[in-house]
C-alpha cells in the first residue's frame, strides 16, 4: 500500500490507514492537547492503543483515563467520547472496517 497522507477528522484530530483486511481497519491518530472526539456511536467495535500521550475517554457512563500502553475497547453501538489531554499518538483498529472510511480514503 502508497503512502496515505493524514486526514482531519475533528479539529486537531488526524488519522491514517496503516492496515485493511476484509474484517479489519488498522489506523494511526495524531490528536492536539486541547482537541476532542464528539460523544458518538458507530457499529464498528473498536479498540484504541495509546503509544504516546494521554487521552481520556467516555465509553458509555465509564471514563477511563488512557497513559501510553493502555488499550481500550469499545464495543459496536457504544456512545463513547475523546478529550485530548495532551499531545497524543493512537493506533485504532475497527471491526469490520468503517465504510465511511474507507469512502473518504478513496481507494
Amino acid at each position: 500500500m502508497s503512502e496515505k497522507s493524514w486526514i482531519e477528522v475533528f479539529p486537531g484530530v488526524y488519522r491514517r490507514r496503516v492496515a485493511l483486511t476484509d474484517r479489519m481497519y488498522q489506523m494511526e491518530v495524531r490528536l492536539a492537547a486541547g482537541s476532542q472526539v464528539p460523544l458518538h456511536s458507530h457499529p464498528e467495535d473498536q479498540v484504541a492503543y495509546v503509544v504516546s500521550g494521554r487521552l481520556r475517554f467516555q465509553v458509555g457512563d465509564e471514563i477511563i483515563d488512557a497513559t501510553p500502553g493502555r488499550s481500550v475497547a469499545i464495543p459496536g453501538g457504544t456512545l463513547h467520547a475523546v478529550w485530548t489531554v495532551e499531545d497524543t499518538f493512537v493506533i485504532d483498529t475497527f471491526s469490520p472496517p468503517r465504510a465511511d472510511y474507507l469512502q473518504v480514503d478513496g481507494d
